[in-house]
């Protein structure tokens, strides 16, 4: 009738498979690969036994006999699934004794339990923004806050990368900012604590004066700085010093430091109130198995009690600080490598298939570290994301390092060196 004759899903898959074509002559073509048994920093790939350093698992919780009994004695009380979302009959008393349980560890008011942090985000940004709001972002944030953002309705202002100067001029340019109430303009700063591809951290005591200057809200993804920063591992957060007054919306995921799934948003009474009845990825989604609750609780419990893991890791980070130094790798966005206490690691190539060649060899040597390319990084930064666990060995990070230098060698990138010239 309208003069095609060609089959509506023909015509999908022609013009995906023209976008799969372009994906794969830009070598940013990506393929899942299989883990058997337990994900842990020795692990089974594909069907080949390695080491694991690219997973978030910073603790080594995810595989601890202890969070597993935990999840399996839940499910023979409880069963698998919650049956609904929270607000009809899903809200288990594991959820809620989880939520009570994070915001005791906090030391903030309330604590609410989303399915995944990428929910969390942008519940939690679609519901406290709209339209005559201002959302003032990092560059580097992750694509759930971006994409939350973006979705809120509100003015989106990206700044430069941990730019303060920038911070402040967006916020210099918000009109009647000083009368946000029930009716009025809302500014919010948003940022990842901890910047997942470059393991460097957000400025947040800076990030909060500016927020007090200019009467802004400062919302905080804390993802991978939960359990491993500041006092008891209470996050990046509680290592600045910076408390509800500071970070009214603080977000945090359980499935890295805690090894489990799920995240969380803490903060006032009224916050966690006004989210139960607005924040839609909440409200509109089947509550998490109450046996992930259940897991999540033990590995709490386990962080609290056993703060030698975080020493481990710490010893751990030291080593393969010191090894890269000593092998003259360079480490960091333009070989430099931010002191932090982060376990990210990034190693940058530029281009995909100087990244694609050295995970490949990496993985022939018996160490996987997957290769990270655009759009997850901005194009020219394709890079190894090295991350060291406390169940790493110093005898695992020393081959890796040993493993990286003899494959950098093996490249042929003039153009974007990794290598340090030695003195």
């Amino acid at each position: 009738m309208f003069g095609r004759t060609s089959d509506p899903a023909s015509l999908l898959d022609e013009r995906l498979l023209g976008e799969l074509a372009r994906a794969r002559a830009a070598q940013q073509y990506r393929v899942r690969r299989t883990v058997e048994g337990v994900h842990a920093a020795r692990i089974i790939v594909d069907g080949r036994p390695c080491i694991n350093f690219c997973s978030n698992d910073y603790l080594g919780l995810a595989a601890d006999p202890r969070v597993a009994e935990a999840a399996r004695e839940s499910l023979g009380r409880i069963g698998t699934g919650s049956g609904a979302a929270a607000l009809i009959s899903g809200y288990n008393a594991e959820h809620a004794r989880l939520e009570e349980e994070l915001a005791d560890f906090l030391r903030r008011p309330r604590a609410l339990l989303f399915s995944s942090g990428w929910a969390a985000n942008l519940g939690v940004l679609r519901a406290l923004l709209g339209r005559d709001d201002v959302l003032v972002a990092d560059e580097l944030n992750h694509a759930s806050l971006i994409d939350g953002g973006r979705l809120s309705g509100a003015a989106y202002r990206r700044v430069h990368h941990g730019d303060l100067g920038d911070f402040a001029r967006a916020l210099q340019s918000v009109p009647d900012v000083e009368s946000a109430s029930t009716h009025g303009r809302l500014a919010m700063v948003v940022t990842d604590a901890v910047f997942s591809m470059d393991g460097d951290l957000a400025d947040l005591s800076g990030l909060s004066r500016l927020c007090r200057q200019y009467r802004a809200t400062l919302m905080v993804d804390d993802a991978h700085g939960f359990g491993l920063l500041g006092p008891g591992g209470r996050g990046a957060v509680a290592g600045a010093s910076l408390g509800v007054d500071e970070v009214p919306v603080y977000v945090a995921t359980l499935g890295k430091s805690l090894g489990c799934s799920g995240a969380f948003v803490a903060g006032s009474e009224t916050l966690i109130e006004y989210l139960i009845q607005r924040a839609r990825t909440w409200v509109f989604s089947t509550a998490p198995p109450p046996s992930m609750a259940a897991a999540a609780r033990a590995a709490l419990a386990i962080l609290r009690s056993e703060p030698e893991r975080r020493a481990v890791l710490a010893a751990n980070l030291a080593r393969f600080r010191a090894g890269a130094v000593q092998r003259g790798l360079r480490l960091g966005i333009n070989g430099h490598l931010p002191e932090t206490p982060t376990p990210i690691f990034p190693l940058v190539l530029g281009e995909e298939g100087n990244a694609l060649e050295l995970s490949r060899f990496l993985m022939a040597r018996g160490y996987w570290v997957a290769a990270i390319r655009p759009p997850t990084v901005p194009p020219g930064t394709a890079r190894l994301r090295i991350t060291v666990t406390a169940a790493h060995g110093f005898a695992e990070i020393d081959g890796l390092l040993e493993a990286i230098q003899d494959g950098l060698a093996t490249l042929d990138a003039p153009e974007a060196p990794a290598l340090a010239a030695t003195a």
